[in-house]
């Protein structure tokens, strides 16, 4: 799945459906017809991590989505005041958990920003995602950055991690290895060329702005990604969460209840023909546990406002800067990691 940052600013139009609010536009014409293309006879499409496959209806509407997104992506949510400080928070915690040398599995990197801060601090990085047009520019981000060396791009959903993986064994082939040091070696990236594709078992796994809110069992994509990574390896997993005050008062202040507490509702919220999910900590924990230990919890979002605020927030960028370095102070402290926009989890494979 692409990345999920713009999801959890989605305003509803009066039929249920949720609409992209990057830009302030609805999807191109194009966009909404391939999403709602109709099912082949089989009623299938790829295989999934339960050995079913995909519906043809809802690949499709993940597609248009997602690819209608990224072009402006970058500019709506990337370069906005909110996006960045959310991002380097995250950024703090994956150079804290990711060594110059490891080897990293990314799950819907979007527009590869997470690839390319990885890979400049020596991080060699498989930056997947199921949207050729997200794969598309992540891949021209690396490529004006010179760190093609360090960072393979590949479009390949969640889902389709066991297909495409397989059950890896603890030892996994040979592969380059950087100096420990505090970033990548000129030298190494000059020589080293495209080299042999990145592959199981990884040292950790990132999945950015909720991207796991996309899907629908949490249980068999825990399976598939403990499959793999290594014992001990590290999964930085940004989730967004169903509690978020801010979006509450937000909402209700202009007399809008329904997307006030959309994140409440039994069963997800509906977005182009996809079913968003906001799971609590807990069922994340409880879902990834047979093969995966929580180690970290934080909030990302509970003192700074959604992402949609961002008008706002351009306003009073004094404000919102204290409030980004309380957060940074509190972000571990209850209640706050459970009443974010987003939650961002630091677990141990098993």
């Amino acid at each position: 799945m692409s990345t999920m940052d713009a999801t959890s600013d989605l305003p509803e139009d009066p039929s249920g459906e949720c609409r992209p609010s990057i830009t302030g536009r609805r999807l191109p014409r194009q966009a909404k017809a391939a999403a709602d293309l109709p099912e082949d006879p089989s009623g299938e499409c790829r295989p999934s991590i339960t050995g079913r496959r995909l519906p043809r209806q809802a690949k499709a509407a993940a597609l248009s989505a997602f690819d209608a997104l990224a072009e402006d992506y970058d500019a709506g949510f990337t370069h906005s005041a909110l996006g960045t400080l959310l991002r380097q928070a995250v950024w703090r915690r994956l150079d804290a958990c990711f060594a110059p040398g490891a080897t990293v599995l990314e799950l819907n990197c979007g527009t590869g920003e997470d690839a390319v801060h990885l890979a400049r601090r020596g991080v060699r990085v498989l930056a997947t995602d199921l949207s050729g047009a997200m794969v598309e520019r992540a891949q021209a981000k690396v490529a004006a950055a010179g760190l093609a060396p360090l960072v393979e791009t590949r479009r390949l959903a969640i889902e389709e991690l066991a297909a495409a993986f397989g059950e890896a064994a603890e030892e996994g082939q040979p592969r380059p290895q950087l100096s420990r040091r505090a970033g990548p070696d000129p030298q190494l990236i000059r020589r080293a060329g495209p080299g042999p594709r990145l592959g199981p078992p990884f040292d950790g796994a990132l999945s950015n702005f909720g991207g796991l809110n996309c899907v629908g069992d949490l249980r068999e994509t825990g399976r598939a990604l403990a499959g793999c990574l290594r014992r001990g390896a590290t999964a930085v997993l940004c989730v967004m969460g169903p509690a978020v005050p801010w979006e509450w008062a937000w909402f209700l202040l202009r007399g809008e209840p329904r997307k006030a507490f959309r994140r409440l509702r039994r069963g997800g919220a509906t977005w182009r023909g996809m079913t968003i999910r906001y799971p609590t900590i807990g069922a994340v924990r409880r879902a990834l546990a047979p093969a995966f230990e929580l180690r970290r919890a934080g909030a990302l979002g509970a003192l700074l406002p959604p992402t949609y605020v961002e008008p706002w927030a351009a306003r009073h960028g004094g404000l919102v800067r204290r409030l980004d370095r309380w957060e940074r102070r509190l972000e571990r402290w209850p209640p706050l990691p459970w009443l974010a926009d987003h939650y961002l989890l630091e677990l141990t494979r098993r």
